[in-house]
């Protein structure tokens, strides 16, 4: 198969599966979004969803959140991990918005990656779910799933990122990326994975990532 054809392949079967893409995170607007994101860095959405209504509860707009101090908000948000840098990033950003955006969220790359604790992933996250302009946010099952599907040599998300958008129509980047997220999730993880549930890698996947597998799980 051609580096197209196994494109294609991952898109029908996504489609498949996935006719309907669940969002991650609990949100209901842009801001929330964006502190949900922000939340998610090296965290389970399943816990950010537990913690963000404690948070939006007490503040979902940043005029309430800086009525808030950076120490309130680090212990509300503990059980999400790095909350010392996370509740600074949330309380700048939301200054910020106020500051300089008339408290909305920017609807610019630009303008989002230069508020704290806010990268390109995040600002990408929040481009394409809240805005839905078209954007490849690149996490960790992405950049693991592309790599097993051969479609990228990607030694860093941003690689991969590169190569996503290089092969996969623009049109679709919003939904594959939720898409690939899932999969990753359900059948194709990092741990505790069973290739014969996993469809696409066991179709298209690198050879080496392949014999790997049926090495470890000969015995």
């Amino acid at each position: 198969m051609t580096k197209t054809e196994r494109a294609a392949f991952v898109i029908t079967t996504l489609k498949e599966i996935y006719p309907t893409i669940p969002i991650p995170l609990d949100h209901k607007d842009p801001y929330t979004l964006l502190i949900a994101v922000l939340l998610s860095a090296q965290c389970t959405d399943v816990r950010v969803n537990q913690i963000t209504p404690l948070l939006f509860a007490k503040a979902d707009n940043p005029y309430d959140m800086i009525k808030l101090s950076v120490e309130e908000i680090r212990e509300i948000i503990k059980p999400c991990g790095l909350s010392p840098m996370k509740s600074k990033g949330i309380y700048g950003l939301s200054q910020i918005l106020i500051d300089k955006h008339n408290g909305q969220v920017p609807q610019s790359f630009e303008a989002l990656e230069e508020l704290p604790s806010v990268g390109h992933k995040t600002a990408s996250v929040v481009m394409s779910q809240a805005f839905g302009v078209p954007a490849f946010p690149v996490d960790t099952h992405i950049h693991r799933l592309m790599y097993r599907w051969n479609l990228t040599n990607g030694k860093n998300v941003t690689q991969t990122e590169k190569d996503a958008k290089a092969i996969f129509p623009r049109e679709l980047w919003n939904d594959l990326h939720l898409q690939i997220i899932w999969y990753g999730r359900e059948y194709s993880p990092a741990r505790g994975w069973n290739l014969e549930k996993d469809t696409i890698t066991k179709t298209i996947g690198r050879s080496s990532v392949l014999k790997e597998y049926y090495k470890k799980n000969a015995l």
